[in-house]
């Protein structure tokens, strides 16, 4: 019996637009994209904030340096938001199923997203409430099982009676290794019917139009 649907947020509740976000810091510091990308991403700094090695100030003064612009807060904030587009389809899925069940959010990111969360993504708190929480307070990034069993201790919550959510094979794999139920994400409309066959959604609540 599923008790409680852990959700992934980019590419499950938003569409995650990268290259967006590393226009928005180009522009910024005035370095080219290929240039961000080899100092945040390629470098392994975003990878050491979403594990947690970086509290949010050492996050965001960490992330200037290696763009060589000093980031205020606000304006790392507005290039993640720039990067995000939320999927209603997939918040309303999300706040059906919430009558049946505890629904939660655990999202690969820095403690500075999860500071920063409601001006990147306030779609997500009238949904989920307080249940929203980031790899990195767990010390263990996707697709870690502990990170999946740490966020779960910290919910309360069983893995055998938790399902759940993510676009990537490898974070569903890492789930179902801790003991978790795994389902891919593809669409709104795969869903709903996956959701159905738990006797989590009524028969006919599937969105009408498929979202890939």
């Amino acid at each position: 019996m599923i008790v409680l649907i852990l959700f992934d947020m980019n590419d499950v509740l938003c569409r995650y637009d990268k290259a967006a976000r590393i226009a928005a810091l180009a522009r910024l510091s005035g370095r080219a994209p290929d240039a961000i990308e080899a100092a945040i991403w390629g470098s392994g700094f975003e990878d050491r904030g979403d594990a947690g090695e970086l509290d949010a100030e050492a996050y965001l003064r960490g992330f200037g340096e290696r763009i060589g612009h000093p980031l205020s807060r606000a304006e790392w904030t507005a290039a993640q938001r720039a990067a995000i587009t939320p999927m209603p389809e997939m918040l309303a899925l999300a706040g059906r199923v919430g009558q049946a069940a505890r629904i939660a959010v655990l999202t690969n990111n820095s403690l500075l997203m999860l500071e920063q969360i409601d001006a990147v993504f306030p779609e997500l708190r009238p949904v989920f409430g307080d249940a929203i929480h980031v790899s990195a307070e767990f010390r263990a990034r996707k697709p870690q099982p502990e990170a999946y069993r740490r966020c779960l201790r910290r919910l309360g919550a069983d893995p055998a009676e938790t399902l759940f959510i993510d676009d990537g094979a490898a974070n569903v794999a890492g789930a179902e290794e801790a003991g978790l139920a795994g389902h891919r994400f593809v669409g709104a409309a795969e869903l709903a019917a996956a959701l159905q066959r738990h006797g989590l959604l009524p028969t006919g609540a599937a969105p009408a139009s498929r979202m890939v």
